[in-house]
């Protein structure tokens, strides 16, 4: 697919597109850990993602589709990692409440695996599952990707599946060890030189 138009979001956004992420992301190992019951697990992982996208609108870029079928959430980095978003422990316990300390595991995790060098971190990159696989990944992907080359700035993400793992070798990023949770969900950390060397 060609053609696809990408826009960058402002705050009025914010919530559709934590919505757009959680229902990308409800039948991940990743997500089964971290909520495991399916019932609920949407509902929390918007809750969850809200905090995280509303610190993009105010410290990143959102970008989406024309249609909205695909979100993409970018942090640009120097030097050590931003802070967290503003009362993020009480906010992650309100949005996450019984699994919270599974969460904070998981940023745990993150933050141990995360480069210190500039990069822009590309934290979800999420489509609608009957649009996966037509491009709207690519599509947002190539869009970012342009001004990172344009900038001579690399980037930086934690694949969650071996499908997106594939996906992102296939524009330029090299995989490192993976990192797992403890039911043995694997996150592969990869690294994009400007240009896709």
């Amino acid at each position: 697919m060609t053609g696809l138009t990408v826009e960058r979001l402002g705050p009025a956004q914010t919530r559709a597109v934590a919505e757009r992420i959680a229902g990308a992301f409800h039948d991940l190992a990743a997500t089964r850990w971290l909520v495991p019951d399916a019932a609920k697990r949407e509902a929390v992982l918007a809750d969850n993602f809200e905090i995280l996208v509303d610190h993009a609108m105010r410290h990143g870029l959102v970008h989406a589709t024309a249609d909205r079928s695909g979100v993409a959430v970018w942090f640009p980095q120097s030097g050590d990692p931003a802070p967290p978003p503003a009362d993020y422990d009480e906010r992650l316990a309100a949005a996450c409440g019984e699994w919270t300390e599974r969460f904070q595991h998981l940023d745990t995790l993150f933050e141990a695996h995360h480069p210190h060098d500039d990069h822009h971190h590309l934290a979800f990159l999420a489509v609608a599952p009957q649009r996966q696989g037509r491009g709207v990944g690519t599509a947002l992907l190539r869009h970012h990707h342009a001004a990172l080359d344009a900038a001579g700035v690399p980037a930086y993400l934690e694949a969650s599946s071996e499908r997106s793992r594939d996906l992102y070798a296939r524009h330029g990023y090299r995989v490192g060890q993976p990192f797992r949770l403890p039911d043995g969900s694997p996150f592969y950390p990869m690294w994009r030189e400007p240009g896709g060397r």
